[in-house]
């Protein structure tokens, strides 16, 4: 039989290949698709500004603010590359600096992605993201809950109330509205983009695991939170309810994601003002009717920069 020196792969763009021994000295060659290699743009340090957008405030590594000129919505650059690589796109293998996470899988807390099945599927609008995502090593999301215009229209900007009342399907479809251009679409936030914020906080040291898994009473407008108002109130409201200038992450009101569970309920993060921040912190995985509307369940959503 004829031997070879060496050889040559070929494949399609965004395929790469893992080369392995087996149990018997053989060589294994892997194709892996876009949904598992894990490469990264390293110039996640240069966030891209849109058409239509400036820089307003903030650094790549902490809150990097860009105001849409249009109508002053701002969002804000999450530098994905920059993170460790501990989330997850299918549940199982925690491999991906984009994706999810499972912070409150500890002694106090049962497995909520094994026990409640917790899912997203790497199609569609979040495939979108992550390719988009490995090209320029980040997203934006807005900075503010969305909160609806005097024309009626959504934004992302400081003082007014947030959208609630609005169920999941309502939501996405009014986040998907905020941008659609040749450069920029906008969708309702993945469960993957939410803990990849969260992750960026413990990366950069803005907050701690504890007050992310734990107990986010001091950072969020919770009714167990000192002086807490005990209602819903304007976006941006305190500073201390800021983190790397992404404004009431925690608390205030809760908002829609397209995560979901087994049953097909959508997962809402983050804890609202009416829920005790150490019972609900900001990694809680809540789910509701996707087909009802609540008034403390708001949303936010995110850029994907084509």
């Amino acid at each position: 039989m004829k031997r070879y020196e060496k050889f040559v792969l070929e494949a399609e763009k965004d395929i790469t290949f893992e080369v392995s021994e087996g149990t018997s000295g053989e060589l294994i060659i892997r194709a892996l698709n876009i949904a598992t290699s894990n490469v990264y743009s390293t110039n996640y340090v240069n966030p891209p500004i849109p058409d239509g957008y400036k820089h307003v405030c903030g650094e790549w590594n902490n809150g990097f603010v860009i105001e849409r000129c249009s109508d002053g919505s701002q969002f804000v650059w999450i530098p994905v590359g920059s993170l460790d690589s501990n989330g997850t796109l299918d549940g199982e293998h925690f491999s991906e600096k984009f994706g999810r996470r499972n912070y409150r899988n500890d002694e106090f807390s049962d497995d909520e992605f094994s026990d409640d099945e917790f899912n997203e599927a790497l199609n569609g609008e979040l495939l979108e993201q992550f390719e988009s995502v490995k090209k320029y090593g980040g997203f934006y999301i807005s900075r503010y809950n969305i909160s609806k215009s005097s024309a009626g229209k959504p934004q992302s900007v400081k003082g007014v109330m947030p959208w609630v009342n609005i169920n999941f399907d309502d939501a996405k479809k009014v986040a998907s509205t905020i941008e659609d251009n040749e450069a920029v679409k906008s969708h309702l936030t993945f469960g993957a983009e939410y803990d990849s914020v969260l992750e960026w906080f413990i990366k950069t040291e803005i907050k701690t695991l504890a007050e992310i898994a734990e107990d986010s009473t001091e950072w969020g407008n919770h009714w167990s939170t000192e002086n807490s108002p005990k209602k819903v109130v304007e976006t941006g409201s305190r500073e201390e309810w800021c983190a790397n200038n992404i404004y009431d992450f925690a608390g205030n009101v809760d908002e829609w994601t397209q995560e979901q569970n087994k049953s097909s309920f959508r997962v809402i993060r983050g804890g609202n003002y009416y829920g005790n921040g150490r019972y609900y912190p900001v990694a809680y995985r809540g789910f509701d009717n996707p087909y009802d509307d609540y008034n403390c369940t708001g949303f936010r959503a995110t850029l994907y920069i084509k």
